[in-house]
């Protein structure tokens, strides 16, 4: 595959009038390098930020073998892609149909769940062809814990109550040969003080259960860099979860797990759009709520933005985006800081969107194509360069060195 220079080379030789999504193969090495390397313990991807074939395939040449998996589809995509890998099928609500293809053909052991009635369906599901149940049975209970300094909450959906865990841990561990336990601090958690929250709550519930722990899963929540989003360094809340995992009354030998996708997917990936109209402060682009700029719609979610015209002149300024469609609901608040003159047809730059960007897209209204190309400059931010500011000088960021 021909790989451009930057966006501005690939808006000088195709001039395209549908977006464009730039890959950088190289960020995506550089993240799953740095988790593998750094991460005290074992590194899933989690497949839902991005399924792309050609991204999976990036990570496990660079070492992530394990991947969290969150549906069928998902399980059979990534194992068409890499047949070696270990998938581990993290959703705690599933069919029994899935699970029982995704155990007996597939090869997963690793299941999780939060009530007793996920319980008997893996249990039922796992069982041969002569109605004995499977011996090999990896389960986690997913705990629920805070979501409190993330900035997208995951604590309402799934998770059994503190509570109740121990009642569950201790029935659990009857039907597998090795018990775990989970939580997802939810998106962008922003200082490593969530894990610590999260993992008190897993002591609560293990000397509540009084069994036998084989894993700690902390989930995934880490992470990336976007405008008045600066995180603390990944180092220090690998150190604060490497402290407080060891401090859990678990077996000796017990494993550490994380689930990371936005971290090892954000910096793979940008957008180009192109500018169809200008009214005032507000510019219609050709990707928005239903393409990649899902999450600037729907959450808010400020995307880094650079204009990729070198005739604009004027200090930047506020704008807002409306998306392709004719819906009123397509449209991104920002805002988005982009030169004043910027006019129709100049093209701009939406980075950071290797994370639910893509795999967000929709065919909605007959939009919704993206040819893909990859770059080989580097993403408008990085967490694993080694040239950022140290974020722990920042008085708004919280650090626990």
């Amino acid at each position: 595959m021909h790989i451009y220079p930057d966006a501005t080379a690939v808006i000088r030789d195709l001039s395209p009038d549908e977006p464009m999504i730039l890959n950088r193969p190289h960020a995506a090495a550089r993240a799953a390098r740095f988790f593998v390397e750094k991460f005290p313990g074992k590194s899933l991807y989690a497949v839902k930020a991005n399924p792309s074939p050609e991204l999976l395939q990036i990570l496990w040449a660079n070492g992530i073998t394990h991947y969290d998996v969150a549906s069928i589809a998902e399980v059979r995509l990534t194992r068409n892609a890499l047949p070696e890998a270990t998938l581990c099928f993290m959703h705690p609500v599933k069919t029994k149909r899935a699970i029982r293809e995704a155990y007996h053909e597939h090869g997963v052991k690793t299941f999780t769940l939060d009530t007793v009635e996920e319980l008997e369906k893996i249990v039922e599901a796992c069982r041969d062809d002569t109605g004995a149940a499977a011996q090999d049975l990896r389960l986690l209970v997913r705990l629920r814990v805070s979501s409190e300094y993330a900035e997208l909450s995951l604590a309402s959906k799934f998770g059994i109550d503190l509570a109740d865990a121990g009642e569950l841990l201790r029935t659990t561990r009857q039907h597998c040969d090795w018990l775990g336990v989970c939580f997802h601090v939810g998106s962008q958690a922003m200082t490593p003080f969530a894990y610590v929250q999260a993992l008190e709550r897993v002591r609560a519930a293990i000397a509540d259960a009084s069994v036998v722990i084989d894993m700690v899963d902390v989930g995934g929540g880490f992470p990336s860099i976007y405008p008045d989003m600066e995180p603390p360094p990944l180092e220090d809340y690998f150190d604060v979860i490497h402290r407080h995992f060891y401090e859990l009354p678990i077996a000796y030998n017990a494993e550490l797990w994380c689930e990371p996708g936005r971290a090892l997917a954000a910096e793979y990936s940008s957008l180009i759009v192109r500018v169809e109209k200008r009214r005032g402060e507000e510019l219609y682009i050709n990707d928005g709520a239903y393409g990649a700029l899902y999450d600037a719609a729907h959450v808010g979610w400020r995307f880094p933005v650079e204009a990729l015209e070198d005739d604009l002149r004027d200090p930047p300024e506020e704008f807002s985006f409306f998306g392709p469609t004719c819906d009123d609901a397509d449209f991104m608040k920002g805002p988005f800081l982009l030169p004043g003159d910027i006019k129709a047809d100049d093209y701009i730059e939406v980075g950071m969107l290797g994370a639910y960007g893509s795999a967000m897209k929709t065919g909605f209204n007959g939009f919704g194509d993206a040819e893909q190309v990859n770059v080989a400059n580097e993403p408008m931010a990085s967490l694993y360069r080694g040239d950022r500011i140290d974020a722990r000088e920042s008085d708004n960021v919280v650090s626990l060195r």
